[in-house]
């Protein structure tokens, strides 16, 4: 497959590449310094400015699936939407690499909205709401198809298992009380689901 990876030199998309270039697939990394990620087979790697949408949505243009790895502040979500429209009647998938904070921790509370989610993250967590708001509110007869994945409340880096569990609006906990997942792990889950499409225009999300 032909997979686009916005935000590519990031610490989710560098995991991202790494993980579809060892399936064989055939990547395009856009980012700001795109040119900073080491040459590999496989690997073509285009500087790109995210404000741009004719920009984006040429470079889009010919790819399977958009995996967009993009901080959720200072980005525009109905850009990107957009410019994957714009491609036409071949446009690629979107795949969005969500947040933890709207995940719910119990029955109508997402985690954002406790009073013990830190301040420092809320903002961001916010935006990545807003974000899965926007593509939820996609018309029925919308030609976008999107998945949005959430991580477990810890993403951090660390080994590729490839053992972990799958869920849907609800935060994962495992036995210790403990949410987590690692980066390879996570980019595992979002390459299964770039390759074997199951949660078509819905989030899901990951954890051990």
């Amino acid at each position: 497959m032909k997979i686009a990876i916005l935000g590519a030199t990031g610490n989710v998309g560098t995991r991202l590449v790494n993980e579809a270039l060892q399936r064989g697939h055939q990547v395009t990394a856009l980012a700001r310094s795109a040119e900073s990620l080491p040459a590999r087979a496989g690997l073509t790697a285009k500087n790109i400015d995210v404000s741009h949408a004719d920009a984006l949505s040429q470079a889009f243009a010919g790819h399977d699936a958009v995996i967009s790895s993009l901080k959720f502040l200072g980005t525009d979500p109905r850009l990107i939407i957009d410019a994957v429209k714009r491609v036409g009647d071949n446009a690629p998938r979107l795949l969005v690499v969500g947040g933890a904070g709207s995940l719910f921790g119990a029955p109508g509370v997402q985690i954002v909205d406790t009073p013990d989610f830190p301040e420092a993250y809320k903002a961001e967590a916010l935006a990545g709401r807003q974000l899965l708001n926007t593509l939820e509110a996609e018309p029925a007869d919308s030609t976008l198809d999107w998945t949005f994945l959430s991580p477990s409340a810890l993403l951090l880096p660390g080994e590729r298992t490839g053992k972990f569990r799958l869920g849907q609006d609800d935060l994962l906990v495992d036995g210790a009380g403990k949410s987590a997942i690692s980066i390879e792990d996570y980019a595992v889950a979002m390459l299964d689901e770039v390759e074997t499409p199951r949660h078509t225009r819905r989030r899901f999300t990951v954890g051990y």
